[in-house]
C-alpha cells in the first residue's frame, strides 16, 4: 500500500485532534503518516493526542503556521496538508481581531505558498472553514455558490482565508479543496464553547449564560460526521471546489439549553440571561446537497445520542477539563 504523508495543522485542537485520532485509529483508512503542527495556544491541548502519541505513523511538531521557514521544511516532506489551525472564538475576535487576521489569513497564505513551492511537486491542500463565512439567513440553507457576508471579525478572517486559498487554485492550479462546516460538538471540546461550557457549568452546579432570549439557531454536526465529510473531500473531492458539511439538526440556543438542562437534571433556575453578543448572527444553515450527491456524505450520528454521549464524556473526564477552566478563570 502506498503511504500518504499528511501535515495536519492545528491537530492538537478539538476537531483536528479527532481527525488525527480517527485516521490513526483501528477504523482508520491505513496507509497514512501524520505530522501535527500546532502552536499549542490556549485551545491546543497535547493531551488530545495522547491516544496516538506512540503510533509509529505519528509525529508532533510544536510551531507556528506563520513561521515561513518551519512551514516550508515540513511541507517539503508531505504530499497533503489538512489545515485546521485557526483562532476560532467569536467573542475573543470581537475583543481583539489582530490575532485572528494574523493566524487565519497570513498563516493560511504561508501554508499555501509552501504547498505551491514544495520541491517534490505541489501538495494537495484541504482548507477547513466554517459556515459563519456566509453570514446569517432567516430561512432556507446556503449552497456553496452563495456570496460570503461575514459579520464577526472571526468570520471575516475565515472568509478571507477561503478566498486566498481558492485564488491559489485559480491562479496557480494548486489542488485546493475547501470545506465549510456547521457547529461541531463532541468530546475534547474546549470549555469556552456553548455545549462544553454549559455542560461543565451544570456539572459544577453553576448557572449557564444564555445570550438574549436564546433564539439564535445553529445546525449541529458531530465530530465523527465532520471527519467523515473531510475524508470524503480529501480523497474524492474536486480541486477548486467548496463543500458544505452539516449535521442536519437545527436547534435554537433555547432548545439546546433545554436538552442540556434535562441531561443534567437541572431547571431553568440554572439559566442566566445575558446581553446578546455584538453582531450575533441569527441563524446558520448549510445546504449539503453537493457533498451528498458527489461523494455520498450522510450524517450518521443521531443528535440526541451524540449529545448524551458528550454530556457523559465531560461527566467522566473532569481531569481533562477542570484544569482548562481553572486556567481560563485566572
Amino acid at each position: 500500500m502506498t503511504t500518504t504523508r499528511i501535515l495536519v495543522t492545528g491537530g492538537a485542537g478539538f476537531i483536528g485532534s479527532h481527525y488525527v485520532r480517527t485516521l490513526l485509529g483501528p477504523a482508520g483508512p491505513g496507509g497514512v503518516e501524520i505530522t501535527v503542527l500546532d502552536k499549542l495556544t490556549y485551545a491546543g491541548n497535547p493531551a488530545n493526542l495522547d491516544p496516538v502519541r506512540a503510533h509509529p505513523a505519528f509525529r508532533f511538531v510544536h510551531g507556528d503556521i506563520c513561521d515561513t521557514r518551519l512551514v516550508a521544511e515540513l511541507v517539503a516532506g508531505h504530499e497533503q496538508i489538512v489545515h485546521f489551525a485557526a483562532e476560532s472564538h467569536v467573542d475573543r475576535s470581537i475583543l481583539g481581531a489582530a490575532e485572528f487576521i494574523t493566524t487565519n489569513v497570513l498563516g493560511t497564505q504561508t501554508l499555501l505558498d509552501a504547498a505551491l513551492r514544495r520541491p517534490g511537486g505541489p501538495a494537495r491542500f484541504l482548507h477547513v472553514s466554517t459556515d459563519e463565512v456566509y453570514g446569517s439567513l432567516a430561512e432556507g440553507s446556503w449552497p456553496e455558490s452563495d456570496p460570503l457576508r461575514p459579520n464577526s471579525p472571526y468570520a471575516a478572517s475565515k472568509a478571507s482565508s477561503d478566498l486566498v486559498a481558492l485564488s491559489y487554485h485559480r491562479t496557480h492550479g494548486l489542488d485546493v479543496r475547501v470545506t465549510r462546516c456547521s457547529n461541531n460538538y463532541g468530546h475534547h471540546h474546549f470549555p469556552e464553547k456553548v455545549i462544553p461550557l454549559f455542560v461543565t457549568n451544570l456539572l459544577d452546579g453553576h448557572r449557564v449564560p444564555l445570550y438574549g432570549q436564546g433564539l439564535n439557531v445553529r445546525d449541529w454536526l458531530h465530530i465523527d460526521d465532520h471527519v467523515q465529510g473531510l475524508e470524503l473531500v480529501r480523497t474524492g473531492g474536486r480541486p477548486g471546489e467548496v463543500y458544505n458539511i452539516g449535521g442536519g439538526t437545527e436547534l435554537s440556543n433555547k432548545e439546546l439549553t433545554t436538552l442540556l438542562l434535562d441531561l443534567a437534571g437541572a431547571t431553568w433556575d440554572s439559566v442566566e440571561h445575558v446581553p446578546d453578543r455584538l453582531g450575533h448572527d441569527l441563524r446558520y444553515s448549510v445546504d449539503c446537497t453537493k457533498i451528498s450527491r458527489e461523494l455520498g456524505y450522510r450524517p450518521r450520528k443521531d443528535f440526541a445520542q451524540g449529545l448524551a454521549e458528550t454530556f457523559a464524556w465531560y461527566r467522566d473526564h473532569r481531569a481533562w477539563w477542570e484544569p482548562l477552566k481553572h486556567k481560563a478563570a485566572l
